[in-house]
């Protein structure tokens, strides 16, 4: 299993220093939250250092489930041109978020399920055109948001021949126990954060109380060959995670 860290804790620092860091610990992978500040990214910074990337698509002031048609279209335009960079620079996987109910939208929750599902089919269909994995991430307890459920999610992908990426520290905040996280067989992405099950807290590692020992060997027992994203709160979280995930999974010992 490969190791990477998300620039949710480390934003926003710029990208060149970034990367610079991760090469230094030995980190060989870093996931990029492609919004501002990293919402334009030259192909010659990345070249400059020995990390692949993974990308996020933004998650910010966008919806791809909205009943506002130029807000929908404009959101799936934000997740081609995340699509796009992946392909420029070769990485492998774009991970997406479902969307989420407005303000005044309960009234129209089945039209808004049904828009997200048309963008994230519309979205995987031009990942695949392009050699990208579209990875669709389940979402933790907050209400408005869909695909809180991994057991829907795992239908939704499996309908629209996508993939899931796992968030763990949502799946516990939802109350799903280890075994229940894994059970889709199409997980290709997996993020990681601590918390306590009452809130999405995006602790370190060990910190709080998700059961990781137990999920690292249910991930070895499965032949999970995708990457493990570190995606905490702080640089501090992230130094912690790494010591935990040292101590406790057989990763590569270079890491610093």
């Amino acid at each position: 299993m490969n190791i990477s860290v998300s620039t949710l804790a480390l934003s926003p620092t710029p990208l060149e220093n970034v990367l610079s860091c991760l090469e230094d610990k030995g980190i060989k992978f870093c996931e990029v939250i492609n919004e501002y500040p990293y919402n334009s990214i030259e192909e010659d910074v990345l070249d400059s250092y020995n990390v692949k990337i993974s990308v996020h698509s933004p998650l910010s002031d966008i919806n791809i489930a909205s009943y506002n048609e130029a807000m929908r279209r404009s959101s799936v335009l934000q997740i081609k041109n995340s699509i796009d960079l992946a392909s420029s620079i070769e990485s492998q996987v774009v991970v997406v978020h479902p969307g989420h109910v407005p303000i005044l939208g309960k009234k129209f929750e089945d039209k808004i399920q049904k828009n997200s599902t048309e963008s994230l089919d519309e979205c995987n269909k031009y990942a695949s055109e392009r050699d990208v994995t579209l990875c669709i991430e389940n979402m933790p307890d907050i209400e408005g948001l869909l695909c809180k459920d991994i057991n829907q999610l795992d239908k939704i992908v499996e309908d629209l021949n996508a993939y899931m990426t796992l968030d763990v520290g949502h799946a516990h905040n939802m109350k799903f126990p280890v075994s229940e996280m894994i059970k889709s067989p199409r997980i290709k992405h997996i993020h990681l954060s601590d918390n306590y099950g009452s809130f999405d807290n995006h602790n370190a590692l060990g910190s709080a109380n998700i059961d990781f020992v137990s999920l690292f060997k249910e991930l070895d027992r499965i032949g999970y060959k995708g990457i493990l994203v570190i995606e905490v709160s702080d640089p501090q979280a992230v130094s912690e995670s790494l010591d935990f995930l040292k101590n406790n999974l057989k990763i590569d010992h270079n890491i610093k």
